[in-house]
């Protein structure tokens, strides 16, 4: 498949196919796979030393890339372009999480919402890093709606646009950054050398996503759009994350939400900034979370399609073939 607008009506369908089907069992998603073979290598070759991150890196993108470039190759040249769009979706659609974190993120809602508290607590850790034991009901709200936020940019969008740069290769690249941050890209004194090359990486990587994200979700509540304006521009940059803070301040506002404050990983206690103008995040803000990522889903996933149907619809009318057609 050639031409930015196929990489691009690619990851759209991948949107549909993530949502029709959703994911694989946790023992035949090759994301579980990657992360099961990551951890064992890092058990033989973890040192204190950032080089020794930065070769964890490169062998964890290689995992990842090189069998999709090989799968893309050998169905382009064998297959044309039928099984090259369809390995493409199914690739793309296993990079993205936008099915399995609404699901996880309404299990901890309703059990919230039903008074089962503990039961909260024992579903939260799929979902966030931090330490679930202690926290009261706003907390693990909080919790649920930042989660959701930051994973907007990272299982939805970030993996969306990389495939609409560099087809599933780069997605597939993407998704392996990304999951080695989750794994090692923590300050504590494990990791802040070893993780390092991870965390930076997948700063980058999602330097660009995580503000078009902000973007969409101001449009997808113009009356908000001043205050996700003002929320992003002040508020974020004090946020650990330059990418986490950016999104989050954007749902905050959006929903009208004052995200932020103590959270505990394990031995580290951290005080985030304060994102946002309004109350303190309840259970029934879950759900409204989650509405708000499932529209910011389906204007990426238009805004992408968009350019092949136009050119398509164009061709038609002029009876002439689109590119990538000759």
């Amino acid at each position: 498949m050639t031409g930015w607008r196929l990489r691009a009506a690619s990851a759209a369908a991948a949107v549909a196919a993530d949502h029709l089907v959703g994911d694989p069992p946790d023992g035949l998603h090759p994301v579980a796979w990657f992360g099961r073979a990551m951890t064992r290598r890092e058990r033989r070759t973890w040192s204190d030393h950032r080089l020794s991150g930065v070769r964890h890196l490169g062998a964890g993108v290689a995992a990842a890339a090189v069998p999709v470039a090989l799968l893309w190759a050998g169905a382009r040249r064998m297959c044309g372009a039928a099984a090259d769009g369809a390995l493409s979706v199914a690739v793309v659609a296993v990079t993205l999480g936008a099915r399995s974190l609404d699901r996880r993120a309404a299990e901890v809602g309703e059990a919230l919402t039903a008074g089962r508290i503990e039961e909260a607590r024992r579903l939260l850790p799929a979902l966030v890093g931090r330490d679930p034991a202690g926290l009261d009901e706003a907390e693990i709200a909080r919790a649920v709606v930042e989660s959701v936020a930051e994973n907007t940019v990272d299982a939805i969008v970030a993996p969306l646009l990389w495939a609409a740069v560099g087809g599933p290769v780069a997605a597939a690249a993407y998704r392996a950054v990304n999951t080695l941050d989750a794994m090692v890209g923590y300050r504590n004194d494990r990791y802040r050398r070893f993780g390092w090359a991870s965390a930076r990486t997948d700063d980058i990587a999602n330097f660009v996503p995580a503000r078009v994200a902000a973007v969409i979700v101001a449009l997808c509540s113009p009356g908000s759009a001043p205050g996700i304006r003002r929320a992003v521009r002040r508020q974020a940059p004090a946020h650990p994350s330059p990418n986490a803070g950016v999104i989050e301040a954007a749902f905050a506002a959006a929903l009208g939400l004052r995200l932020g404050g103590t959270n505990r990983y394990d031995e580290v206690v951290e005080q985030r900034v304060e994102l946002g103008e309004g109350r303190a995040a309840a259970p029934g803000d879950i759900v409204r979370a989650r509405r708000l990522a499932r529209r910011v889903t389906a204007v990426a996933a238009a805004a992408l399609a968009c350019p092949f149907l136009l050119e398509r619809w164009c061709c038609a009318r002029t009876n002439r073939p689109a590119r990538g057609a000759r």
